[in-house]
């Protein structure tokens, strides 16, 4: 169960929170700190996408068929006395 963070704070705890964000940060870097954090959240979201897509690609596909053993060469003989055939 997922529930929004916002669903938690009321209109007073957001306004304490958006007064402090203001005076630490100033008017002029706000809109600059919010792009970032809607860009990182973006960005987030976009891989977390790619991994499920990728996770249920993997899920989706049939197993590679097993490759096929290759065939074996003769190998010499050595005979007793030392000499080799073919």
């Amino acid at each position: 169960m997922q529930t929004p963070l916002l669903a938690f704070l009321g209109p007073t705890e957001i306004l304490v929170i958006s007064v402090v964000v203001l005076i630490l940060f100033g008017a002029k870097k706000v809109p600059e700190l919010m792009k970032g954090v809607g860009t990182g959240i973006k960005e987030f979201k976009k891989a977390s996408r790619d991994v499920q897509d990728e996770l249920q690609r993997a899920v989706d596909e049939p197993p590679a068929p097993a490759p096929l053993p290759t065939p074996k060469k003769p190998t010499e003989t050595v005979s007793q006395s030392g000499d080799s055939h073919v």
